[in-house]
């Protein structure tokens, strides 16, 4: 954003010398200003959270972030953790694996008669596994075993591609990596 404050003084002083080095001079204080203001507002939310404003909601959440995080994992981890909530019940926990993985980016089945719980995350969101996992320990009862893993890709979905499309990629990309058409 560059300010120009040579069009806030009236134009019979924007000849003035001093008037003329004043404006230069404060232009880049506006500036840093707006920009710190613009960052306190982006900071309300966590959504739009700066990696400043991230910074600080990790400390308070006690988060400690990968050096290979992004500024979106680093928001998406602190959404999840203070979407954390009690009593859990089977709609919450699956509500929050949505929050963490989008609709459809996950299965959740919860299998009461042998105290199973099978949650597969699609690989689109295979970023998120870590935090998928530990929404679960947090979450879900000591005596329910949970069976966590990534959704691969499989030959009902690799068969909606021709050969031409899908020769680009080796064996364990087909199964690993999300593929696009």
């Amino acid at each position: 954003m560059a300010t120009d404050l040579m069009k806030y003084i009236p134009p019979i002083l924007q000849d003035v010398a001093e008037f003329k080095a004043l404006a230069v001079a404060e232009n880049p204080e506006f500036d840093e200003g707006w920009i710190a203001s613009a960052n306190i507002r982006y900071n309300q939310f966590v959504e739009t959270l700066t990696a400043e404003g991230a910074k600080r909601w990790e400390g308070i959440l006690d988060i400690v972030p990968k050096g290979t995080d992004t500024l979106d994992v680093r928001r998406f981890r602190i959404l999840a953790r203070l979407n954390e909530q009690t009593p859990y019940t089977y709609r919450t926990v699956k509500g929050q694996i949505e929050l963490l993985c989008g609709e459809n980016n996950y299965t959740f089945d919860l299998q009461h008669e042998i105290y199973l719980l099978k949650v597969r995350v699609a690989l689109i969101s295979k970023g998120k596994l870590d935090e998928v996992n530990l929404t679960l320990r947090k979450t879900v009862p000591a005596n329910i075993v949970i069976d966590l893993a990534l959704l691969y890709n499989q030959h009902m979905t690799l068969g909606l591609f021709t050969h031409q499309m899908l020769k680009n990629y080796t064996h364990d990309g087909l199964r690993n990596e999300v593929i696009n058409g």
